[in-house]
């Protein structure tokens, strides 16, 4: 088991690492892209009027499309997000989405992928295939899972040795670092691997799916249905959306999340309000279908079943979409620990065999290896998230194809840090990217005040606390590297007396 615990940890230990922090950070996804849309504002969303707005400014904007669909740019990011499909006479170039604020006007804002890109990173990783990218980030996770249940029938002394943190004392403090993050968030480590899993389940395992139904977008079509517009029977007029929307909210007793019209301005027309996330676990959505001309329910749609159930609130409590403020905090904190437990495992490899080695200042090349791969993974990808950030104010506003530009920085950085980390002796490599780190991280602050009206202390006398709450995070990491920083370069002076001294002994 302890073979086991160390050889699965450490093989995909640097994925693992990478879907933590990606992740982690997707608790307050909808706050990210919040700041890196600076044009936006704060402003929330005012359900059922904001909804009517959108829906006039759809008729005049895009009155020949055959459907039109708004939904919340987030559960607590402001505005409406409008996509149309245009009719066929459209020119090829013709506009297809905006964003409007909560009055239903429209908001012009810099192109990026923000917070969500992090999210989905961590499930669909990048510049390759999604559908193999999942299946890495399962087998990965299956990995983590394995390492769990090992490292709990390994550690003999699991409930005892989480009373002790010895800093200082070298491998023994990476082993109490190790052992405290790993045993404090136990439970939501394993909830977040297996439930990530069960997310999944219907790509890993089909086969429920191909022995049920000849054709699987049957299943889909079944499981999550997307009607398309019925055919057009002759025009009238739309009937107003707000009471539809009014209707459905004190029917669910949540706020709408979105509303699809189909055929809009004919006798077809249909509009359909689905729910958006509440207090409730599952992650399933429910959605009332009204007649588009008389404004009557003619149709429902509410997940049911036990399977359908617990398929929603595993979704529901891996992705936390239901926490409010305080519970949010807490996935954030042990999200992090997770990143923590992996980091400090993956370090703790490297610092039990340097003991062993015939010669510590000459390892071989495997250990080497890891050595180097442990700084380019855990620093690289910290240092590529601040370099995302500070691209996100410092690129061209009109820049071509920007929010791909964003992403493409983080991963330029990213492999810097790996190539750095070749080149370089490990203990100054570690110093000199923990430094770089804290900053980049630090920089953001400041680039963002430099560059936008939504500076800290602006924000703050503005009452703009999402803007300001993310200047303050970024200070915090910033702090965090700093603090790993220093102590780097304490042991690494204190180790250099011990290695001069050795040296100097004689034969």
């Amino acid at each position: 088991m302890a073979w086991l615990h160390t050889w699965t940890g450490l093989v995909l230990g640097w994925l693992l690492y990478a879907i933590f922090v990606t992740g982690t950070s997707a608790y307050f996804q909808e706050e990210t892209t919040q700041w890196m849309t600076p044009e936006i504002g704060s402003i929330a969303v005012d359900s059922d009027k904001s909804y009517a707005a959108a829906a006039d400014w759809l008729a005049r904007k895009a009155p020949g499309a055959t459907e039109w669909s708004i939904y919340r740019a987030g559960q607590r990011a402001p505005g409406l997000q409008l996509y149309w499909a245009n009719g066929p006479d459209a020119p090829a170039d013709a506009p297809t989405e905006a964003r409007l604020d909560r009055q239903g006007r429209e908001v012009t804002a810099r192109d990026t992928r923000g917070g969500y890109f992090l999210y989905r990173f961590h499930y669909d990783l990048h510049y390759i295939n999604w559908f193999w990218a999942r299946w890495l980030v399962g087998i990965a996770a299956m990995a983590m899972l394995v390492a769990i249940l090992s490292g709990i029938v390994t550690h003999k002394k699991i409930i005892a040795d989480y009373f002790m943190l010895r800093l200082g004392k070298g491998q023994r403090s990476w082993l109490d670092v190790h052992n405290a993050s790993s045993v404090l968030f136990l439970p939501f480590i394993l909830m977040i691997t297996y439930t990530g899993l069960v997310s999944l389940a219907t790509h890993y395992m089909p086969w429920g799916i191909a022995a049920n139904y000849a054709d699987t977008d049957k299943f889909y079509a079944a499981a999550f249905p997307y009607p398309d517009p019925p055919e057009k029977s002759g025009p009238a007029p739309l009937a107003p959306v707000g009471p539809m929307v009014a209707a459905a909210e004190r029917q669910w007793g949540t706020a709408a999340g979105g509303v699809r019209i189909l055929n809009p301005g004919d006798r077809s027309a249909q509009v359909i309000v689905s729910s958006g996330v509440d207090n409730s676990l599952s992650a399933r959505p429910r959605s009332l279908t009204f007649d588009g001309v008389t404004g009557r329910v003619v149709g429902r749609h509410d997940p049911s079943g036990a399977a359908t159930t617990t398929e929603g609130v595993m979704i529901g409590l891996h992705a936390g979409r239901y926490a409010q403020p305080v519970l949010r905090w807490l996935y954030l904190l042990s999200g992090l620990a997770g990143c923590v437990m992996v980091a400090s495992g993956l370090i703790l490899w490297t610092v039990k065999r340097r003991a062993r080695l015939a010669d510590p200042d000459k390892p071989h090349f495997g250990f080497r290896l890891v050595e180097k791969l442990n700084i380019g993974a855990i620093v690289g990808l910290p240092l590529g998230i601040a370099v995302y950030f500070l691209a996100n104010r410092l690129l061209p506003v009109a820049l071509a194809g920007r929010a791909d530009r964003e992403i493409d920085s983080l991963f330029l950085a990213w492999l810097a840090v790996f190539v750095w980390a070749a080149v370089r002796p490990p203990q100054r490599a570690w110093a000199e990217t923990t430094a770089a780190t804290t900053a980049l991280f630090a920089a953001v602050p400041v680039v963002n005040a430099l560059t936008t009206d939504r500076g800290l202390f602006a924000s703050v006398a503005a009452g703009e606390w999402i803007f300001a709450g993310f200047d303050l995070a970024m200070l915090v990491l910033a702090a965090g590297f700093w603090t790993a920083h220093r102590r780097i370069v304490r042991r690494a002076a204190d180790q250099t007396p011990r290695r001069r001294r050795r040296d100097a002994a004689p034969a």
